[in-house]
């Protein structure tokens, strides 16, 4: 195995840019995922890799085997470049046997038939499908199958793993155990891995890093906690997970904070991430850092509940206050309309006023 590298790596179809200058390296055996909203050029990243869908410009390398090179016009074709791929379909042939599925791959490759059953047999053990060897895919359930697809992508033993959405067709609380054996397996044969999902939580659970892309571009490329926790921007706060933004007024600041003036001219304190005195900026926080309080007091907003729901391990009520309708969670009930909510200043950033998402 070696370091996957993207270098500068466009993508267009005629004057649609669906990948813009991606620049990505990617350690051997790490588990790195694509993340962003469909369109997002995730999907037509990940095919490029594989050779099934071709760049325009720029370079994709295994180590120092160039697999793409936009100025050469070095083009490496998908069977040649040792990597599994994993579709969001499966795309298991119908009218052959799991056994058969996973024989193709090693035909093609010219590989002897006591090697074949050997491999076979290794791949279906790796993903706890051996005694389903001679069933047919109309046979199996939606895990199973993914499991199969995952086996038939790894018999042949690939430098790179592709995932292109596989937990997708799988129910939620199926999809929450596959992805934890899915990371579980992937450690066990440090594979290099890059996966694609539109699903924030799937991304924090199995990722060693996510590069979160929009409009062809990456956001933000890092560590889950370093992704929730510390978005680049207004984007990525409200696509990882969810997160109020409460408008405002910069009026101030001092030591790595700014006070802000809120749009009911309360003025809080946030942490300085955008924004100079007079500018018009947003104040992210996650509904979950916000905190109902008993009365006012720096850094607390009065709000009116204007509706609530009971989400099992928590509550999450919707406000209006400080001239923005947020959302808070909390573990107890609340029982009264209006409300005063804590701010954390440590759990507040801020951004320009122009990156806040729409609604």
């Amino acid at each position: 195995m070696a370091d996957l590298i993207l270098d500068d790596l466009s993508i267009s179809y005629g004057s649609y840019k669906a990948v813009s200058n991606v620049s990505l390296t990617i350690p051997k055996g790490e588990f790195l995922t694509l993340l962003g909203p469909s369109g997002c050029g995730k999907s037509t990243t990940l095919f490029a890799i594989s050779g099934l869908n071709h760049a325009t410009s720029g370079a994709i390398r295994m180590g120092e085997r160039v697999l793409f090179d936009g100025r050469s016009g070095t083009v490496v074709p998908p069977e040649q470049r040792n990597i599994g791929l994993v579709f969001q379909s499966y795309a298991l042939w119908p009218h052959m046997s799991v056994a058969q599925n996973l024989a193709y791959p090693l035909k093609l490759r010219k590989i002897g038939r006591a090697e074949q059953d050997e491999r076979i047999r290794e791949a279906l053990e790796l993903v706890e499908m051996g005694r389903f060897a001679e069933r047919y895919p109309f046979e199996l359930s939606g895990g199973q199958q993914q499991r199969v697809a995952l086996a038939r992508a790894l018999v042949y033993r690939p430098g790179l793993l592709l995932l292109d959405e596989p937990l997708s067709n799988l129910d939620a609380k199926l999809r929450e155990r596959a992805r934890v054996w899915l990371r579980e397996l992937q450690e066990r044969l440090g594979v290099t891995t890059v996966y694609v999902t539109h699903d924030q939580a799937e991304a924090l659970a199995v990722s060693d890093r996510i590069a979160v892309m929009d409009t062809g571009r990456i956001r933000q490329l890092g560590t889950p906690k370093e992704i929730y926790e510390t978005p680049a921007d207004a984007f990525v706060a409200d696509f990882i997970g969810s997160s109020n933004f409460l408008t405002g007024t910069v009026v101030g600041g001092s030591d790595g904070a700014a006070s802000v003036r809120l749009d009911d001219r309360t003025v809080i304190r946030a942490k300085v991430g955008a924004g100079g005195t007079g500018e018009n900026v947003v104040v992210a926080v996650r509904p979950e850092r916000l905190q109902i309080v008993g009365g006012a007091g720096d850094n607390v907003v009065q709000a009116t509940v204007q509706g609530g729901a009971y989400l099992g391990s928590v509550y999450q009520y919707e406000l209006v206050g400080a001239g923005s309708t947020f959302r808070v969670q909390t573990s107890r009930e609340i029982a009264d309309s209006q409300v005063f909510v804590y701010v954390p200043p440590e759990a507040s950033t801020l951004f320009s006023a122009q990156s806040r998402p729409q609604a």
